[in-house]
């Protein structure tokens, strides 16, 4: 059961300042900002972040090796997983509660009732706290989009990354790629160095430099290649040879080197040895995030894994295949071959099912559906079972509850499985919640 803090009051009335159905403008933004004295104009150098996967990822590479070259580091993202708390990083710290609560009843006061969403205020909120505590750079991952997002009221970012882009928000940022990172590429700003991920989608490659080249925002290129034990990073300041990254999946080497690629362009030194203390240390939960602790872990038998992903696309569903086909081939090279992989899905009714789950689909011996608790918004799990089916998943049915769902998957099997749950960040956030 979750405690009860101050700012609770606070976030519960923010909520209800406008219709929850997002409506994406910076007018309200703007009038907030101007209405508390700006400032998100009194900030250290930001490194703006947006993208479709690899966000929260690629910021905490980058808090993580800045962390570890001994700086101070304000870090904004979105959506939180168990408490809004840990969406405001202050200096290395998650907000406490006292002065989360202080801040919001501030821009509750400013707003002086006005229309703004949830977001929007929220954003302001930690702008304010980011002008007022002394750090060394701010790291901001938009919430949706880009061109409108709250976050993007920052006039010359030190840098301004791209992560991948696939198809998410569309009835918000367009149906097709080019238009999606049409509108990712609105943080862009005129002379703002611009570093991005690998597209593999040509529209998407297309509408970014597009973009960049009209405001003379220059593009700077690097790469990240697997090898041996590890990746190369390269680019025009700097080519190292690295361990593999702290968070696992072959998709984290380019998020790693997204990161490194920003350090490039900030007012601060970072050496070899701050890279690779901050690879190693790096934390970002529910991005296959293994659990091995808890209630929920521990109700499974001697030998079995329970993973835990909260990605919710195409894209992800893609790196979940590549990670399925990973474990499987370590599997092999043991002595008793690839564990079967069990399935834990719930989803958000905005996303769509079978773009996530086609690619996982193949590698998937059963799969148990459930209704992310407490979100409307979600898939029934009926739903989601007739999107497995249909995906190919034989063995799949609706249950209850994740504890249910776990226990329907261990019943009737003698030899260790690994189980994933996996479709949104809400479902991650309740799983964590409800593991301790």
């Amino acid at each position: 059961m979750t405690d009860t803090h101050r700012s609770d009051p606070v976030l519960d009335r923010l909520k209800g300042l406008h219709p929850k159905v997002i409506d994406l403008s910076l007018d309200r933004v703007h009038r907030l900002l101007a209405a508390l004295d700006h400032p998100e104009r009194r900030l250290p150098p930001v490194v703006h972040v947006a993208g479709t996967n690899g966000k929260g990822s690629t910021v905490a590479f980058l808090r993580a090796i800045l962390e570890a070259a001994g700086y101070r580091v304000h870090v904004y993202t979105s959506p939180h997983l168990v408490r809004f708390h840990e969406r405001i990083r202050l200096a290395g710290t998650l907000i406490d509660d006292d002065h989360l609560a202080a801040l919001l009843q501030e821009c509750e006061t400013a707003n002086a009732g006005g229309p703004i969403t949830f977001f929007e205020v929220t954003t302001v909120a930690a702008f304010l706290a980011f002008s007022r505590v002394p750090a060394d750079v701010v790291l901001l991952e938009t919430g949706l989009g880009g061109r409108l997002d709250a976050t993007n009221v920052i006039d010359q970012p030190a840098v301004t990354a791209i992560t991948r882009i696939s198809y998410d928000h569309r009835q918000f940022l367009g149906d097709s790629l080019m238009e999606i990172a049409s509108e990712k590429a609105g943080i862009f700003k005129p002379g703002v160095p611009v570093v991005m991920a690998e597209q593999p989608a040509a529209d998407a490659r297309k509408a970014l430099s597009l973009r960049a080249n009209a405001i003379h925002a220059p593009i700077h290129a690097w790469t990240a290649t697997p090898q041996p034990g590890g990746f190369r990073f390269d680019s025009a300041a700097r080519t190292l040879d690295l361990p593999m990254p702290g968070l696992p999946g072959a998709h984290q080497i380019g998020n790693a080197g997204l990161a490194l690629a920003c350090l490039d362009h900030l007012p601060l030194a970072v050496d070899e040895a701050a890279i690779r203390r901050g690879l190693a240390s790096v934390e970002w939960p529910a991005r296959l995030q293994r659990l091995t602790r808890g209630p929920l872990a521990e109700s499974l038998p001697s030998g079995w894994e329970l993973w835990l992903d909260g990605g919710h696309n195409d894209s992800a569903g893609e790196v979940l295949a590549r990670q399925a086909v990973d474990w499987s081939e370590a599997d092999g090279a043991g002595p008793d071959g690839a564990r079967p992989l069990l399935l834990i899905y719930g989803m958000l009714a905005s996303k769509d099912p079978y773009e996530f789950l086609a690619p996982l689909a193949p590698f998937a011996h059963a799969m148990r559906t459930v209704v992310i608790p407490g979100e409307e918004a979600s898939l029934t799990a009926e739903e989601s079972a007739e999107a497995g089916r249909t995906c190919g998943i034989a063995d799949t049915a609706a249950t209850e509850s994740v504890a249910t769902a776990l226990a329907a998957l261990v019943a009737g099997r003698d030899d260790p499985a690994r189980v994933l749950i996996c479709g949104s960040l809400y479902l991650a956030g309740s799983v964590l919640a409800e593991n301790g």
